[in-house]
């Protein structure tokens, strides 16, 4: 399987590798594009965007790092540029002096904020699908990063409504929050379900759970 070579691309499956491969390639470059416009490189748009959606737990260089799939210096170089940039700051945590949490300061909020629409063109192009035929893409990709995952090739952030840990409204009168993480044993408010977290693992649902649902 050499899907990179032209003359071994006569497989279904090595088409359709190319074809997930040159999606990447557009992805990049509107991260690129975008960060030429915002004078942010993509590492940087993404750790916004990380650090506006991820769990607070997650808002460390290590954190930071997991997400981007770098080394703590690089990363520590990405939050040195966002600092000096006013966008985030570093914050020692109450519980754990020896813990630094990142925060976004109000401008890299607004900044994160404008951020958001930067994979818009790919949704668009997926949106133009018939419905069937995005529902068989959806479940083919989540098929394939779930095998990926388990390799040990990526790390799936995602809110806690699809996760086999999540437990809905297992104490709808706490006021601590109505939903349970059985990950780390504790009542989740109902704003932190629609957080991506790193301790996500997806359940094995046929159809998803969304929120409101």
């Amino acid at each position: 399987m050499k899907s990179l070579n032209p003359r071994h691309r006569h497989t279904l499956s090595g088409q359709v590798t190319i074809a997930l491969y040159r999606i990447t390639q557009a992805i990049e470059y509107l991260l690129r594009d975008r960060g030429k416009r915002a004078q942010l490189s993509p590492a940087q748009i993404q750790a916004l965007l990380f650090l506006k959606h991820a769990r607070s737990t997650a808002h460390t260089v290590s954190g930071l790092a997991g997400r981007l799939g770098v080394t703590l210096a690089t990363t520590s170089g990405v939050v040195d540029a966002l600092e000096s940039k006013q966008l985030l700051r570093r914050e020692q945590m109450e519980e754990d002096q020896r813990v630094v949490r990142l925060q976004l300061t109000p401008e890299g909020e607004r900044k994160a904020a404008e951020l958001e629409d930067v994979l818009d063109e790919v949704e668009a192009a997926i949106a133009s699908l018939p419905e069937d035929e995005q529902a068989v893409l959806k479940r083919a990709t989540q098929a394939i990063v779930r095998r990926l995952q388990l390799a040990g090739y990526v790390k799936v952030y995602d809110m806690c409504w699809n996760c086999q840990f999540f437990r809905r409204d297992a104490h709808p009168h706490d006021p601590r929050g109505p939903h349970h993480c059985a990950f780390i044993d504790a009542p989740l408010p109902e704003a932190e379900t629609y957080r991506d977290c790193p301790d996500f693992v997806p359940a094995e649902f046929e159809e998803e759970v969304m929120p409101g649902s």
